[in-house]
């Protein structure tokens, strides 16, 4: 569940959102950006705390005597599922505010982060930082596409969408039959459909852009949930390359 935020209308032509041109349109992706750093940082803040900090460890994790991860208490189990539950009560709010899309944005932010200590714990060190920094330059060439291509990605991300769903079908039933080559396809799946949803996030969110009209209400909110949706993107795609290429303690 990647966004929040894909029901306004394209009616604006890709070729039209040019960020070098429109400094109203640079402003109002620079703030979703600066957003989704922010929510990085305090992520991998609140990772290292709750996988080194023992007193805040032992609230959420078994660990064996070396500090591998062995399993979750009921807080650590909550927490892992805290951001969908924050995430599905949010589908059903109607014109939130600013405050309450920003409130839902921090929410899950700080949720996920609290959740990743999980990382550091069955991985190493090395392994996490080196993975975080392909992320993040993945990240950064597969935006810089979204906003610069002059195709229209909308039918792109409707394939996408479907992807998706049927990733989350899987993983879910994977996680009941914990089968290896099936866990190795989710994850090589997943980072091929979040990688995409990069690229259309960001287009999608230019033509958002033009489509509010300059209403600063709404596009105060469709900062936060574009933010969260990129967010979201960031870190699922973290998390398959994880899958794929981490090395375990």
């Amino acid at each position: 569940m990647s966004d929040l935020n894909r029901g306004y209308a394209r009616t604006i032509p890709a070729d039209r959102a040019d960020m070098s041109v429109d400094a109203g349109l640079r402003s109002f992706m620079l703030g979703v950006y600066n957003k989704v750093a922010l929510g990085l940082v305090l992520s991998a803040a609140l990772a290292w705390l709750t996988a080194d900090f023992e007193p805040v460890r032992q609230l959420l994790y078994v660990t064996t005597p070396d500090g591998r991860l062995a399993g979750f208490t009921l807080l650590g189990t909550i927490i892992r599922f805290a951001p969908l539950a924050i995430l599905l009560g949010a589908m059903f709010m109607r014109n939130p505010s600013p405050a309450a899309s920003g409130a839902i944005y921090w929410a899950v932010v700080t949720a996920i982060g609290a959740g990743l200590g999980v990382w550091l714990l069955a991985y190493t060190g090395s392994s996490v930082a080196s993975t975080f920094l392909v992320t993040a330059a993945a990240f950064g060439a597969l935006s810089l596409f979204g906003y610069t291509t002059k195709k229209d990605l909308s039918g792109f991300g409707s394939f996408l969408m479907v992807g998706l769903i049927g990733l989350v079908l899987a993983s879910i039933v994977n996680m009941f039959i914990n089968n290896g080559p099936m866990g190795f396809i989710i994850s090589v799946l997943g980072v091929l459909i979040f990688a995409g949803l990069i690229a259309y996030d960001t287009q999608r969110l230019k033509l958002t852009y033009y489509e509010l009209g300059g209403d600063q209400g709404r596009m105060s909110v469709a900062t936060n949930y574009g933010a969260l949706s990129l967010y979201l993107n960031f870190i699922n795609l973290f998390q398959f390359l994880m899958s794929l290429f981490g090395n375990r303690r």
